[in-house]
């Protein structure tokens, strides 16, 4: 392959291991009739006149499969932290017990959990639009190295990595939306 023209896969790689994690993320934030401490996580409280997240305040433990608790530190914030989990749009009815915050993850019906499934396959459709948009964007540097003199086994070669780095790319998106519907739909 000539010297100058180099087509940076690395960095193909990465913006697609970006996309990846962006799934991660929003999968994270399903909520599975399961206890997660990360289900907290976007969760704020005004706390001494600023906005903080709520693992900031207090160490949140998961004791049981559908339980997560929370211990906040400081007793005058109870109230605050309490509301703001209220609030949040979980569906989750806090229980204080002294600075001891307890969220008991209620079951999920049969209705919620595909319409949960439906909504995990279309953040996983968001990633593989990522993806192709990213392999896309390879494409167009071959054409360009086309234009700056470069040989067509060289495009065909470029090209056939792109492909399969794109290809490997879907099929991890594919098996995290699985084990994600798996994990959902178990009761």
């Amino acid at each position: 392959m000539s010297d100058e023209i180099e087509i940076d896969l690395d960095d193909l790689k990465r913006r697609m291991d970006g996309a990846m994690n962006a799934l991660k993320t929003e999968f994270g934030s399903l909520r599975t009739g399961r206890a997660s401490a990360s289900m907290l996580e976007p969760i704020m409280v005004e706390a001494y006149g600023q906005m903080t997240p709520i693992n900031q305040v207090g160490t949140v433990n998961v004791p049981e499969p559908r339980m997560v608790t929370l211990n906040v530190w400081d007793k005058s914030m109870v109230g605050k932290v309490e509301k703001a989990i209220r609030e949040s749009g979980l569906g989750i009815n806090p229980q204080l017990n002294g600075t001891i915050i307890m969220l008991p993850i209620p079951e999920l019906n049969e209705e919620r959990r595909r319409e949960l499934t439906k909504v995990a396959a279309q953040y996983a459709e968001h990633a593989r639009v990522a993806v192709r948009n990213l392999r896309r964007d390879g494409m167009d540097q071959i054409k360009k190295a086309k234009a700056a003199g470069m040989s067509e086994d060289e495009q065909k070669l470029w090209s056939e990595e792109i492909q399969e780095l794109t290809d490997s790319y879907i099929s991890k998106v594919d098996k995290a939306l699985e084990s994600k519907q798996e994990e959902i739909m178990q009761v």
